[in-house]
Parts: C-alpha cells; structure tokens; sequence
C-alpha cells in the first residue's frame, strides 16, 4: 500500500500542467481583416423605400498599431476580445466581442428598386435603372464598428504529440474548432439624400459563426492563437439618421481572419 501510494503521488509530480484543461479560465485580445459577401441594402423612411441589390464592401485595416494597446484608443483598430472557461479538458464556453468594420464601396454603380425625393439631383443618375453610388447620394458604413458580441463553444486539441513534442508546458500546439452566435451592435455612420446622421450605437440584428483555428501554448500560461471564422449577419433594424422613421435592413455572409495573444490560468 506505501509503495503504491508513493507511485501514485509520483505520478501526479510528473503530470504536466497542460495535460488538463478542466477548470481554467482564459482572455485573448488581437486584431482581424474581414471579408464581406455582397448585399442588398433596403432603406426606408417616411417618403422613401427602395433598395440597392449586390452591394459591396470592404473591412478599414490600421495594420499593426500602438492604438491596438493604447487603452483610450484601442477600439479604434479591428479588433477581438474573448473570455472563457474550460468546462472539460477539450471543450470551453466563452464571451467576446469582434470588433470587425464594414465599409460600403463608393463609386459603383448598382440596381436600385423603388422611389426617393429628389431623384437625380445627387449625381447618382445611371442608365438601365443603376444608381452611381456618389457620397452626396449615399456613404453606409459601420466602422465604430460592425460589433458582433457573441457566444461560443469550442474544442480543443492537443496535438503536440504527433508533432515529436514532449514537453508541452514548455511549448504545445492545439487545434481548435467552435460554433457561436450572438447580437450585433453596431455604430452605423450613414450619409444619405443630404439628412443629417445618426452615428450611434443600436442593436440591429443578430450573426451566426463558425470558427477553426490552431492555439500555440508556450510556458504553460500564455498562447497565441490563429482564427479562420465564418459566419452570417442579419440586421432588420439599422439606424441611419436622426429621424426615428428612418431605417435601413440588409444581410450577408463573412469571413474573418484573426491573430489574438492571450493568458491560460487555473481559477
């Protein structure tokens, strides 16, 4: 029974500390680029309905930047936030924030359907039933931001092993893989027929997403972690101006790219 007892204590000496996931808590913060399916864009107001078809996007990078640890300025770059808890060694719950920005391209001509005032004194006149899409007829972003404050749950993978580590609380290589959703909130900064805009936060929809990634753990505690994420956005109430009648709906698909740097720790 003394011998047994002493091998089992050795055992539990010997046991790395990222064998088990079970009961750790981690946060990550990075950044991200995006890439957006196109969309078609309804607006609505008191004496205006139409909507624009295949509209596109773009994401607005900073590329790499003090402000990304500036804390007064660090929601100003594309960033993710995340914090979670392992239920299990191999899956995690978690709460976070992609802070992603979605500019509509200008200068493009796009289908239109509908009727608004004023009709072709914006420069936005085209033949075959287009709009040209000037900055006096429309500007549509949501860059402060395109925010998707989301659930997941995901797996994790130690796959240090078939890589030839055995040391893994000095170095570890996991994959990981997740589903998510959430509600989007987003600062929606709008030009449009000459009114005045709205620029403030408001609850406009929700996403839905799915991610793979793989998470790099060096001395135990720290990681870096790569994202590939894809997901869809729905958003039926978007504010555009300062008239509460005046509302813009659209939905699309995306895809995110991301690079967070993070802690791991036991509660």
């Amino acid at each position: 029974m003394l011998c047994s007892n002493v091998w089992s204590q050795d055992l539990k000496i010997q046991e790395k500390y990222t064998a088990h996931n079970k009961g750790k808590f981690f946060v990550h913060w990075g950044g991200n680029r995006e890439s957006y399916s196109r969309s078609d864009i309804t607006f609505k107001g008191d004496n205006y309905n139409f909507t624009l078809y295949d509209v596109s996007a773009h994401d607005k990078p900073k590329g790499w930047h003090i402000d990304f640890i500036n804390p007064a300025r660090m929601t100003i770059p594309q960033t993710n936030f995340r914090m979670g808890y392992f239920v299990s060694d191999h899956y995690s719950v978690s709460l976070g924030l992609d802070h992603m920005k979605y500019v509509m391209y200008q200068d493009r001509n796009v289908n239109i359907k509908g009727y608004y005032p004023n009709a072709g004194t914006y420069g936005e006149t085209w033949p075959n039933g287009q709009v040209w899409l000037s900055e006096d007829f429309l500007t549509f972003e949501h860059t402060d931001g395109l925010n998707y404050i989301n659930a997941e749950v995901a797996r994790f993978d130690d796959v240090s092993k078939f890589l030839g580590i055995t040391d893994t609380d000095m170095i570890q290589i996991n994959l990981t893989e997740g589903l998510g959703g959430g509600f989007l909130y987003p600062k929606t900064n709008t030009k449009l027929l000459g009114k005045e805009r709205h620029d403030d936060f408001h609850v406009s929809g929700y996403g839905i997403s799915a991610k793979a990634g793989i998470n790099i753990t060096f001395l135990k505690h720290f990681y870096v972690q790569g994202e590939l994420k894809t997901g869809y956005i729905d958003m039926p109430d978007i504010r555009t101006t300062d008239d509460p009648a005046d509302r813009a709906s659209q939905h699309f698909t995306f895809v995110e790219r991301m690079i967070v740097f993070g802690g791991i720790f036991k509660v």
